[in-house]
């Protein structure tokens, strides 16, 4: 009863009237107007470096950090999506008991069934609901507690206005939500290192919920969080393998030097989100993350792809300006026909990727830093793109993320 009533002190998931309303969360810090202005002309929003306040460590009043993996239950909502599913194995592997929640029909535009889902997810127990619906999902889930930890890897398909709000925040309040009330004591979140700079209306949707997980903490001083922002995952980069194998030049916008990352695979990652479920260092912290070596451009991913095959570079180079303009041109659109306002977003999220570095942002300069962005991990993008050219992109699907 006493988790339920906490639980209830949770905010209801109704997107806010205005995304630009402040942010009270004391996690992030918004640089003021005298000072940081290559940051603030930037428009960025960076982790607070400040230390936290003294007094007893939150995780010295969370009994489940004393419990063999196999002793605790982790509860992993978005257990099919790309990241999911290496969650859960990697949690599985550790010897956790596993409670994954997926769709009735899962997998990208729903080709898989439950079947599909309960084999290629055990021995983890699969419980199937419907995470934007906060009733169901506490119904379903409620005979399966307690639950001690729950790691969230939700995300919108495409990027659209309605999804971001129905997915990004809502449906991953509901996990918060749904995981109190069974006693959950930590709360891992997948974001992203974009959300750094809110420029799109899911990474306002990422922001929010951020910000209701650092005040759930605050309430409670014996719940914590980690949040985890992984740069770029190699399944993003992995787009042009199969058509530069095929002899066609390989695609890049400006000179090919407009912005840089550190790409994870997916296997690393899931084995550092695992790690914040036991990690004390880890608790009520901001993580950006990315793997190991230096930062790569689009130019220097190119050159790789052809060193590998054998081949001459070859490259194609648009102009950013014809993305400003196509833009511009849905923009006005949308303005008269509102079912165009997710065309315009996708456009929108095609040049923060195609212009954006996904780096931690330096807090002194306001610029992506190869050297601030912490690495993880053993696999390179170099591996990935020998694998992709020798067995193909089978299972790296990017779906309905394409545009990404």
């Amino acid at each position: 009863m006493a988790a339920l009533l906490l639980s209830s002190r949770l905010p209801t998931a109704t997107p806010p009237a205005s995304t630009s309303a402040p942010r009270p969360s004391p996690r992030f810090i918004a640089f003021p107007v005298t000072t940081a202005k290559a940051c603030r002309r930037r428009g960025c929003i960076l982790a607070s470096t400040a230390p936290p306040p003294s007094g007893t460590s939150p995780v010295a009043a969370q009994p489940f950090r004393s419990l063999a993996p196999s002793e605790t239950t982790v509860l992993v909502t978005g257990a099919t999506g790309y990241i999911g599913r290496f969650v859960v194995r990697e949690l599985l592997r550790r010897g956790h008991r596993v409670l994954a929640v997926a769709r009735p029909r899962s997998g990208i535009r729903g080709k898989n069934s439950q079947e599909d889902v309960v084999a290629d997810l055990a021995p983890a127990r699969v419980v199937f609901s419907d995470v934007t619906e906060l009733d169901a999902l506490r119904a379903d889930l409620s005979e399966y507690g307690p639950i001690h930890a729950a790691v969230c890897c939700l995300a919108s398909r495409g990027g659209g206005v309605q999804d971001s709000w129905r997915v990004d925040y809502r449906a991953t309040l509901h996990t918060l939500q749904a995981a109190r009330s069974l006693g959950t004591a930590h709360f891992v979140l997948l974001s992203a290192v974009c959300v750094q700079k809110p420029l799109l209306e899911f990474q306002r949707a990422k922001l929010k919920f951020e910000d209701e997980l650092a005040a759930e903490a605050a309430r409670d001083p014996a719940f914590t969080y980690s949040i985890v922002r992984p740069t770029a995952f190699f399944k993003s980069l992995g787009g042009q393998v199969e058509v530069v194998k095929k002899g066609n030049p390989y695609v890049m916008f400006g000179d090919g030097k407009l912005c840089a990352c550190k790409p994870i695979s997916e296997e690393n990652l899931a084995s550092f989100i695992a790690d914040c479920i036991f990690d004390e260092d880890k608790a009520n912290k901001v993580l950006p993350i990315g793997g190991p070596g230096k930062a790569l451009t689009p130019l220097e991913q190119g050159e790789m792809l052809f060193r590998l095959l054998g081949r001459e570079p070859k490259f194609i180079k648009v102009p950013i300006q014809i993305m400003d303009s196509v833009i511009w041109v849905l923009d006005g659109l949308a303005k008269v026909f509102p079912g165009l306002e997710d065309a315009a977003e996708f456009g929108k999220i095609g040049r923060y990727y195609a212009s954006e570095s996904m780096l931690v942002l330096d807090p002194e300069t306001g610029e992506y830093s190869d050297e601030l962005t912490p690495s993880y991990g053993t696999d390179t993008l170099e591996q990935f793109f020998d694998k992709v050219i020798r067995e193909g992109m089978a299972g790296q699907e990017l779906g309905e993320q394409t545009i990404f």
